[in-house]
């Protein structure tokens, strides 16, 4: 977790915010969604603390995202799946923009629903 009295530089903003933009890359990329932000983190989370917490925080959300399609995409086999998906998509989608502007701005975002698998 990020200390909250100390406010992330500009540079540790805009990399917050590409943390969590990165994930866009999945509409290019099979598994883009994860390997952006982990390629993000990765590069950047011993430098900047601001950067380790949102790079987790967008990783675990886009791992619970696919999780989420992928039982989805099982669900199709009895038609609700087929509902769900897009809902999951655009879901996702929103969450995503919206944590990369609070994180621009400076804040540590927490995704309202987000598997913690990367402590």
């Amino acid at each position: 977790m990020v200390d909250a009295a100390s406010e992330p530089n500009q540079q540790a903003r805009t990399w917050g915010l590409f943390c969590h933009l990165s994930a866009l890359a999945g509409f290019l990329i099979p598994l883009g969604n994860i390997l952006g932000p982990l390629i993000v983190w990765l590069v950047k989370r011993q430098e900047l603390p601001f950067v380790n917490d949102q790079g987790k925080e967008a990783l675990n959300f886009q791992i619970t995202v696919t999780l989420a399609m992928l039982g989805c995409l099982a669900l199709t086999l009895v038609v609700i799946g087929v509902l769900l998906l897009p809902v999951v998509g655009i879901l996702a989608l929103v969450l995503t923009v919206v944590a990369a502007v609070k994180a621009n701005g400076g804040l540590a975002y927490r995704y309202p629903v987000n598997l913690r698998l990367i402590k």
